[in-house]
């Protein structure tokens, strides 16, 4: 089993750079294919979605089957056992709980100066589509997260897509879990071609004015091509994680929590990044024994990633750590040091930073109630974790007293003679006259 052992003083600047950029690399090989998933679905509507699944996920899929229908609904809680509902609403509680607490005044005004008031009007965007994955596994968590600060936002139309089995049905425990949410709208079709039906509508599918949620590298190439036809949220692509950790971490916590990541699929990736060659030798030498514990499939995906976009990383201080960290820009951070408090003042880019031994990833993907649908590729240097906000706009708002007014169009008129714009010019000298004002 090859588990990646690194070196940072010794890594040379393409291996940092490919290191930095994972299974980005992967993306821009594909955008062929999705410019041409994306011309057909544009040109054939649902022919051609139809004809996508039934070469990649249910070769017996019809139209018929392109919208769940109440039955389905009524058919995926009748197959889950009580104990997984129960689940899915404790953790739709705190999850709705944390965005509740997102939510802004719905309008708000200042008063800049006498008579000039500047504020804001939050609206929900009209119509928002949810991207739930299936394809290396079923993701209700997903579901969750995507739907329930969509619904907080108050988006009056929300629908989901979401990729069909083989029997092509949706998953059931996602199916509860948009029906605990509250929408009733969901597609059983993925893939770049999920993507391309949301940005253009198809006779069975709407057109929505955003889409946003996280999928494998078919999907954000999609997305990448669609941008600036339709809103595609957030860049959230194949799953990433770090594991920071100190001399103090217990060397079993770490190589667990460096596989919770790996396990999504080959092109995930996760580092376990130390400044200590005693810990990183411990963790490289457990890891085959709990990778041995999980089932084939999943021992394959951890394998690949730990061995490719992966591995363990031996830096020279805990502050170069922290740097590689900004550097890389982590989707998920799990900080193991003995003050992760005062790491947290160091640490800049990551889509989300746990703290401690007791905050494990699993717990964050879960039912902590954060979002976990976050930034990957290195854009949690700019971009953040999804909120409510990815559903709100904000509406500049102002209103002049006639005080105000005239404190203002004096300076106005001269900033528009300087920047050459006489219609600005002659709308407050001829708006002066008009209302008698000197």
């Amino acid at each position: 089993m090859k588990i990646q052992f690194r070196e940072l003083a010794q890594l040379t600047a393409a291996d940092r750079a490919v290191l930095l950029r994972r299974a980005e690399q992967d993306i821009r090989k594909l955008l062929p294919l999705a410019q041409e998933v994306i011309d057909r679905v544009r040109t054939e509507g649902d022919a051609a979605v139809v004809d996508y699944a039934r070469r990649f996920d249910a070769k017996d899929f019809t139209a018929a089957m392109l919208r769940a229908t109440p039955a389905d609904f009524a058919a995926a809680r009748a197959s889950l056992s009580p104990q997984v509902i129960a689940a899915i609403e404790l953790a739709y509680d705190n999850i709705r709980r944390f965005h509740q607490e997102q939510m802004p005044e719905s309008m708000w005004f200042t008063e800049v100066k006498p008579g000039i008031m500047a504020g804001e009007k939050i609206t929900p965007v009209a119509s928002a589509g949810l991207y739930v994955p299936r394809g290396k596994g079923a993701f209700p968590s997903v579901m969750l997260m995507l739907a329930t600060p969509a619904k907080v936002a108050g988006v009056p139309r929300v629908v989901v897509v979401t990729p069909p089995r083989p029997d092509g049905k949706a998953d059931d425990a996602s199916l509860v879990a948009a029906q605990i949410c509250g929408i009733d709208e969901v597609y059983v079709v993925g893939g770049m071609q999920a993507v391309a039906a949301l940005a253009f509508g198809t006779d069975s599918l709407p057109q929505v004015s955003k889409i946003i949620g996280p999928g494998s590298s078919y999907v954000s190439a999609a997305k990448r091509l669609l941008y600036g036809t339709v809103d595609v949220g957030l860049p959230a692509g194949p799953s990433e994680s770090i594991i920071l950790c100190d001399e103090h971490v217990d060397p079993r916590l770490a190589a667990l929590d460096l596989l919770v990541e790996a396990e999504h699929g080959p092109e995930s990736a996760a580092t376990l990044v130390t400044h200590s060659r005693a810990v990183a030798e411990q963790v490289h030498a457990i890891l085959p024994e709990y990778i041995a514990m999980l089932p084939e499939w999943r021992r394959a995906f951890v394998e690949k990633v730990l061995s490719e976009y992966g591995g363990i990383m031996l830096t020279g201080s805990l502050a170069e750590s922290i740097q590689f960290v900004n550097d890389y820009a982590p989707e998920h951070l799990e900080v193991l040091v003995k003050d992760p408090f005062i790491a947290l003042n160091q640490i800049k880019n990551a889509g989300e930073i746990l703290l401690g031994e007791l905050t494990p990833i699993p717990l964050a993907n879960y039912a902590l109630g954060l979002n976990a649908i976050l930034p990957t590729g290195g854009f949690a240097r700019t971009f953040s974790s999804v909120s409510v906000w990815d559903f709100l706009k904000r509406s500049g708002v102002g209103y002049l007293s006639r005080q105000g007014y005239e404190a203002l169009q004096g300076a106005v008129t001269v900033l528009a003679d300087y920047e050459d714009f006489p219609a600005h010019a002659l709308a407050l000298r001829q708006r002066n006259q008009i209302l008698g004002i000197d």
